[in-house]
């Protein structure tokens, strides 16, 4: 476990920043600084380490010279202009590497990981010297008691509790804490690090006189700080890092006290996982940490812990309620919940609009004050043990056209009250009205439009030989067209006004089990004899395992015939025409569910612009007809709790007729 290599980059550039950062992001941990004054405490935090120089940036020249002087284990390398003054005499002075300011990815990777290898022998370096600078402990008499069973601690610490009571502003908790925490450990720099919810990374919530650059500083779940403190659990401690056997971890202990500028690092826990650290800075009066102080900054530090977790806690259900009452706030419908006492509890301002209500009138009152419709409604709700249908009726207070939906409210098996959820349909009403009105006026105006069309040849040619009758009454060839065409064209008006009569008053439907089989047969039939198939041959596939289906056997060969009838019209010039009828049985698992007929066609299928008008009376393509076939398969089809499918394409039409099976057997 090793503390992750710290690149400090030295620019204003913006651009330059996010390229670096991009570009090691996988291999360091890059800190930005932009501001000169700020540079010297950064390497304070982080030597040794490497630094990257914009020298294009402010003082940039005379940056360099003071870090070669102060700072000789820092490996600088300069980013310039190639072949430009600045960057030739960066290069002569001495530094590790130059390097163009358009950088190479690549290039610029390798020689990152070429510097932290060389980074790495010098902490290797600077830990041997350390360790061989260390004097050995003189071994004390057996009579002297290194740890004295009882030390009288310097610190304060009851006066920290005073803290825990402001759980109104968890930011003003947390500086409270760290202002107490403070006092109690009379240190001159206190910081808490923490998270605010589990997918958050850790960063400063809280300090005092904590240098600028910590307030930038994120660890990540996997950072090896984090890791180290879930594995060791106890304290850093800047006096005890040579206690530390592993070279590794002295340097991932020591990195984290200088970024902090602490000399003691305390992990926060909470419900068996690290919640955040304490950091501490000196003593006020300069003296060092004993023994016994730890162990009271450890006791301050489980303090703090449940602090912070009641704070986490607190943050994360104000966040929830904040969440829950914006959206509850925001969605469009009304919501009126109630607790098992039927008490208003929560009452949106979409209802105070619906209701014509205020909030304040009704919260935490009877529900009956929302009005007694609703009020009745929810009660029932409240005593009923399933849920009731949605109910609709006209607001006496408002006027509005109200759909109102119930439901309980329980916590697993836990009841706490109802709510219902109030749609103010006015609006959609009107407009389905103002529609209706519409789809009538075109409704009349394409009756008027086709029967003037269909009405008009019948007359004209009765009305012609009318005209002709008194000068050719002595022709009995005349007299005999005259007798034909003229009862013809008189049952062709007959024809229009049943068909129009029947889709206006449709006879009553008698429904019992019927063999879908038996109406496509027999609509075959009646298209052949009715409307002419065209010689059309039709492929039949009817299956003798289908269920039988719960309609009206005559509605079903009209409107088969219909379906027919159009196939045969469709394929009206194709040089092998066909039709084919099949029929086959729907479920759902091993349920059998309903029988799906397909009447399929080889035409040329249907114009765009027509597929979103087929189904409307009196759209037809052809010369003579009223347009109600299909009108009148989608109507049979939905008194049969059935549905219509079309799919046309240049190359044929298939109509699907969706029928539920009878429960009354096969």
């Amino acid at each position: 476990m090793t503390a992750p290599p710290v690149c400090i980059l030295y620019t204003q550039d913006a651009d330059l920043v996010r390229r670096i950062k991009a570009f090691l992001r996988a291999t360091a941990q890059v800190r930005h600084v932009g501001d000169a004054d700020r540079l010297d405490a950064v390497l304070q935090q982080t030597s040794p380490a490497l630094l990257l120089m914009d020298l294009r940036g402010k003082d940039a020249r005379d940056l360099l010279d003071q870090i070669q002087t102060e700072w000789p284990e820092m490996l600088i390398t300069a980013l310039g202009t190639p072949r430009s003054e600045p960057l030739r005499e960066a290069e002569q002075s001495g530094i590790y590497a130059v390097e163009d300011l358009q950088l190479d990815r690549r290039r610029f990777q390798a020689l990152v990981t070429r510097a932290f290898d060389h980074l790495r022998v010098l902490q290797e370096n600077r830990e041997l010297r350390d360790q061989s600078s260390l004097a050995p402990i003189p071994e004390l008499p057996r009579r002297v008691e290194l740890m004295p069973e009882r030390y009288a601690s310097s610190m304060p610490l009851l006066r920290f509790p005073r803290v825990f009571r402001r759980f109104d502003n968890v930011e003003a908790l947390l500086a409270s804490v760290v202002e107490g925490v403070a006092d109690a450990a009379s240190v001159t720099r206190v910081g808490i690090f923490s998270r605010i919810r589990q997918s958050d990374r850790y960063r400063l919530r809280a300090g005092l006189r904590c240098l600028p650059e910590t307030y930038e500083v994120e660890y990540g779940e996997r950072d090896p700080l984090v890791r180290w403190f879930e594995l060791h659990a106890h304290l850093i401690c800047r006096t005890n890092l040579s206690q530390a056997s592993d070279q590794s971890q002295r340097v991932l202990m020591r990195r984290a006290l200088d970024t902090f500028g602490a000399e003691v690092i305390v992990p926060l826990h909470a419900r068996g996982r690290i919640i955040g650290w304490l950091f501490f800075g000196h003593r006020v009066a300069g003296q060092r940490f004993e023994y016994p102080d730890l162990e009271n900054l450890m006791v301050l530090a489980e303090h703090v812990s449940t602090v912070l977790e009641n704070a986490l806690l607190y943050e994360e259900i104000a966040l929830q309620k904040t969440l829950a009452e914006t959206l509850l706030k925001a969605i469009p419908p009304g919501i009126i919940a109630t607790d098992e006492e039927a008490i208003i509890r929560w009452f949106n301002s979409t209802a105070e609009q619906i209701l014509g209500v205020r909030a304040a009138d009704v919260l935490n009152k009877p529900v009956e004050l929302a009005g007694s419709r609703i009020a009745s409604f929810l009660r029932e709700t409240l005593e009923a043990k399933s849920n009731l249908p949605a109910q609709q009726w006209i607001d006496g207070n408002t006027r509005r056209s109200l759909s109102v939906e119930t439901r309980r409210l329980l916590d697993q098996r836990t009841p706490l009250g109802a709510v219902a959820v109030v749609h103010d349909l006015t609006g959609e009403e009107s407009l389905r009205h103002k529609q209706d009105l519409l789809d009538r006026a075109a409704f009349w105006t394409d009756l008027a439009a086709s029967m003037s069309h269909e009405i008009r040849n019948p007359l004209v040619a009765i009305k012609t030989f009318a005209q002709l009758l008194p000068e050719r009454f002595d022709d009995p060839d005349f007299r005999k067209d005259f007798n034909e065409i003229v009862v013809q064209e008189i049952d062709r008006l007959d024809k229009i006004v049943n068909q129009i009569n029947n889709f206006a008053h449709p006879p009553e439907l008698v429904m019992t089990p019927v063999d879908v089989r038996t109406s496509v047969r027999r609509a075959l039939e009646v298209a052949r004899e009715r409307f002419g198939a065209n010689g059309t041959p039709v492929e039949l596939n009817l299956p003798n395992d289908l269920p039988r289906v719960l309609g009206d056997e005559t509605a079903l060969t009209e409107a088969f015939a219909h379906l027919v009838a159009n196939a045969a019209e469709a394929t009206t010039g194709q040089s092998k025409p066909r039709i084919t009828l099949a029929a086959k049985l729907i479920g759902e698992g091993a349920e059998t569910s309903g029988v799906v007929v397909t009447v399929q066609d080889n035409g040329s299928g249907i114009a765009p612009d027509l597929k979103d008008k087929i189904f409307s009376p009196f759209c037809t393509t052809k010369a003579r007809g009223m347009g109600l076939g299909l009108p009148i398969v989608k109507r049979t089809v939905f008194d049969h709790n059935g549905r219509v499918d079309i799919d046309s394409t240049p190359n044929g039409t298939s109509v699907s007729v969706m029928l539920p099976a009878s429960e009354n057997g096969e």
